[in-house]
Formats: C-alpha cells, sequence, structure tokens
C-alpha cells in the first residue's frame, strides 16, 4: 500500500486550535508535522471576526465536541461563513458516537475520534486539502466562466451598438441627419461633446478640390473660423489636395441653439473616412479631455466608423446624383422639371396663404446668330455665364432655371410684380453689360425678360402664370428686344385699345 504524504511549502502552513488543550494540541502537531503550524485559542480567548478576517486564513480548524456544543450559535455562524478554512471535529473516545449527517450540518468537514493518532491527523488533513483543491478548482472555473460571461455580454453590447449605428445611418439620405444620428450613438461609448465633418470632392479633368463642412450647430463667427481652420488642416493632412473653395453647412438639431465651444474646449479626435483605398472626408470629434478607451472598445468604434462612413458616402453619392438630375449640366442651375415641380408647389402654397408670387421668363436676343458665328462652344460659353448671373443675383428660397435652349426662367415667391420688374431690371443689366471672348473674338449678348406676378388678394386665376409670362416676354421681343415687359391684365390691356 503506498504511504501517503503531504506536500510541505517553505513556509510553514497555519492551522487553528479553538480550545485545544496541552494534549490534544501536542497530538495534532505530531501528526501534521513542521510542515505546518497549530496556533491554538484557549477557551477564554477564541478569535473573533476581526481575527477571521487577517490576511492569512488557516487552511484548516481543529475544534473539539465539547467546545463546540457550549458555543453560541451566533459564533458558530462566523466559523462556518470562513469557507477557505475546513472545520475538523474532535470528539472524545468516551462520548456517543455523532453520525456523519449531524457532522455535515454543523459545518464539519469530518469527524476525528481521540486519541488523535497521526494517520488519524494526516487522514483529515489530507481530506481537507482534497476539498480545498478542489473549492479552488470550483472557484477558477467559476472565475473562468463569468469571465466568458462577461466578454460575451461585451461582445453583445458592441454587436448592438454596431447595429444600431447601421440603422441609424440608413435611417437617411442626408449627411446632416446621419451625422446628428452618429453624435447620439457614438456618445454611447465616447461621451462627445460635438462632432463635425468635411468631405471633398475632385474637380474633374483638374488637380483642385471643392471641400463640404458640415458643422454640428450654429456657433458665433469667431469659434466657427477657429473649427474651420481645424477642419481644413486635417483634410489637408489627409490628402485632399489643393483646395479650390468649400461650402459650410450647418446641422442642426430640431432644437436650434448656439455652440461655443471650440477644439480647445476637450480631447480632439480626427478619424479619416474611407471608401475602399480612398479617402473622401474626415469627422472631427470632441470629447471629454481625460476619457479613455479600451482596446476593444476602440476597435468598437474604428467598425463604427467604418459603417459611418460608408453611410455618409452612399449620402454624398445620392445628393449628387439627385444634383445631376435636378440640375442642368451646362449651366448648373436647375432644369425644366425641377423648375415644372417647384412652380406646383409654390401655386398651391399661393392659394393657402394668399401671398405675392412672380415669374420671370427670358430669352437671349439672337442666340441661334451666336451660335452659328463663333460656335456652338461660344454658345455654351454665355449659357453658362447667365446661369452664374442667375445664381447670383436671386436668393436661395428664389428658383432659376433652364427652360430649354435659350429660354431662362425665375419664380420669385413672396416678390411683388414692381420688386419682380427691378430684379429683371437687374439681370438684363447684368447680361448687356458682360462683355465676352472666344477664339480672338469680342462679342455682346442682350436678353428681353417678359414679368408676370399674382398680387396677394387677386381674384385672378393663377395656373396661367407661365403663359402670361410668355405674352410679356413675346411682347418684349416684338418691341425691339433688351427689354423688360409686365404681362398687363386684361382690364388694362381693354383700356389701352
Amino acid at each position: 500500500m503506498r504511504k501517503k504524504t503531504i506536500q510541505r511549502g517553505k513556509r510553514p502552513e497555519l492551522m487553528w486550535g479553538l480550545g485545544l488543550n496541552e494534549q490534544l494540541k501536542r497530538q495534532v502537531e505530531m501528526g501534521v508535522g513542521p510542515g505546518f503550524y497549530v496556533r491554538n485559542f484557549p477557551l477564554g480567548s477564541l478569535p473573533w471576526s476581526r481575527d477571521m478576517s487577517g490576511r492569512e486564513k488557516p487552511s484548516a480548524a481543529w475544534i473539539p465536541w465539547s467546545v463546540w456544543s457550549d458555543m453560541p450559535e451566533s459564533r458558530k455562524e462566523e466559523y462556518r461563513s470562513q469557507e477557505s478554512t475546513q472545520r475538523i471535529l474532535i470528539q472524545d473516545k468516551d462520548d456517543e458516537q455523532i453520525e456523519m449527517d449531524q457532522v455535515l450540518s454543523e459545518g464539519f468537514l469530518t469527524v476525528v475520534r481521540t486519541p488523535l493518532t497521526r494517520p488519524k491527523v494526516q487522514d483529515a488533513v489530507f481530506r481537507a486539502k482534497e476539498v480545498t483543491s478542489m473549492y479552488s478548482d470550483i472557484y477558477r472555473m467559476t472565475e473562468e466562466i463569468m469571465l466568458e460571461r462577461e466578454l460575451l455580454s461585451r461582445k453583445t453590447d458592441q454587436l448592438m451598438f454596431l447595429n444600431k449605428i447601421l440603422a441609424s445611418a440608413t435611417e437617411s439620405l442626408d449627411p446632416a441627419s446621419i451625422l446628428l444620428n452618429a453624435k447620439e450613438t457614438l456618445s454611447l461609448v465616447v461621451p462627445i461633446k460635438m462632432i463635425h465633418a468635411a468631405f471633398w470632392t475632385q474637380q474633374p479633368e483638374s488637380e483642385v478640390t471643392d471641400v463640404e463642412i458640415f458643422l454640428n450647430g450654429t456657433m458665433p463667427p469667431e469659434t466657427e473660423s477657429r473649427w474651420v481652420e481645424e477642419i481644413m488642416a486635417a483634410a489637408n493632412n489627409m490628402g485632399s489636395g489643393s483646395v479650390n473653395g468649400f461650402q459650410i453647412i450647418h446641422a442642426e438639431s430640431a432644437r436650434r441653439q448656439e455652440f461655443s465651444l471650440t477644439p480647445d474646449d476637450g480631447r480632439l479626435a480626427i478619424m479619416p473616412l474611407t471608401a475602399g483605398q480612398q479617402t473622401f472626408g474626415c469627422l472631427m470629434l470632441l470629447c471629454e479631455p481625460d476619457y479613455r478607451l479600451g482596446k476593444d472598445q476602440v476597435e468598437t468604434f474604428r467598425s463604427a466608423v467604418t459603417h459611418l462612413g460608408l453611410a455618409l458616402r452612399n449620402a454624398l453619392m445620392f445628393k449628387e446624383v439627385k444634383l445631376r438630375a435636378d440640375k442642368d449640366a451646362l449651366t448648373r442651375i436647375y432644369n425644366r422639371h425641377s423648375f415644372e415641380e417647384r412652380l406646383v408647389y409654390e401655386i398651391k402654397r399661393r392659394r393657402r396663404y394668399n401671398h405675392d408670387l412672380s415669374l420671370l421668363m427670358f430669352d437671349l436676343d439672337h442666340f441661334k446668330l451666336v451660335n452659328d458665328t463663333y460656335g456652338h462652344k461660344a454658345g455654351d460659353m454665355v449659357l453658362r455665364k447667365v446661369g452664374e448671373i442667375l445664381t447670383d443675383t436671386f436668393r436661395t428660397t428664389d428658383l432659376a432655371a433652364r427652360y430649354g435652349g435659350e429660354e431662362f426662367v425665375v419664380l420669385l415667391p413672396h416678390t411683388s410684380e414692381e420688386d419682380a420688374w427691378k430684379l429683371a431690371e437687374r439681370v438684363r443689366e447684368a447680361i448687356q453689360s458682360c462683355d465676352f471672348h472666344f477664339d480672338g473674338q469680342d462679342f455682346k449678348v442682350t436678353a428681353s425678360i417678359g414679368v408676370a406676378s399674382i398680387e396677394a388678394g387677386a381674384l385672378t386665376k393663377d395656373d396661367d402664370l407661365i403663359l402670361k409670362a410668355d405674352k410679356a416676354l413675346y411682347e418684349a421681343k416684338n418691341n425691339g428686344r433688351n427689354k423688360v415687359v409686365i404681362s398687363k391684365p386684361p382690364i388694362m390691356q381693354a383700356a389701352m385699345l
């Protein structure tokens, strides 16, 4: 039979004796050998909670049945709560033998009857070590399971976060709306104060770049300038190229408010936006200064920005396609289809709110002669210039469109007939004053303009606005061209006959 041996460390292992007499203490010490240190507490000095909360916990406690029986139940519970300590019951040989069920119910590992011989003591110590080792394994396994559960929970949170990013990013095809949703969603991981973005597009057959800057709300001019400088510097560092110009768009929330936070009011994080191998923009995040992300959070955040970049890229492509569909490719102003849609909308609004509505319709005089004399490229140059004049002259709420060929229209909501006439004169003079140069030749172009208006409170029909403007234009061309003619009401026309 193989003899049991107790493995000892360099430092003696601590055991307790609770109320052991000298004989029992000596028998325990002889049984366990020099690898253990038995600290015995006399009957009048049994350990309390402060003794049990020490750094070094006893691996086992030897307790006579007589001592345990006289102990108050509250003290027994304190000893039972020491899970790292195995309790060994000592029963006198003359006492009635205690059933094992009772031994276990009292919270003891095993019972040893006197006299405490070396085999009995060592057998009890081996049992204590086996149970302690088993508890240690269970504890370690429990820790591993808890760690795996925590990791799984974090992975689940990360997947839910990415899913939320994808859902919010695909709710809209408007870049400003996507950025506002992104600020709210990204704040679940990083406390974001502000989020700005820049997108750049290289012009065809050119090395210059146009930049669109989306600012998170309005801000004082000096603050806005600071952000624009910071964003443009980031765009330049990321390879945007030589900048031709930039446009600022305020991505405002439903609750309009002014922000005064500068790039120095937090920790600034600049994230590139890429699609394939191309960098087309960047995000600029102003975060809390002392916040730090864990390694897995950084990876999750980068994945979120990647998904966000793809959504923004799609939104920008949609915006470009819509722009091409709504605007004339040559003059860069709206096309006839966009004008007709807007006209229906404005007429409905006028019927509801009864405000002024005016329309300019004009035609370039003798434009066919320009094409025949100087060529169609010269004609295209003229049309582009007229588009620039219309863009610079009218408000963003007005709509200028190329109606067809050399014909243009301008829809003017909330504009009286007198004001529409003044604007028409301004456009006519701007076109007349332009000097055109093509292929070494100089020439000028003029325009005839017809004005039609529906005044607030007027009882006339408003669905023949185009017809009236067209008649006024026809009259301008018949009366010598290069002039503005206002459509006359039927009563006034009758009086003039």
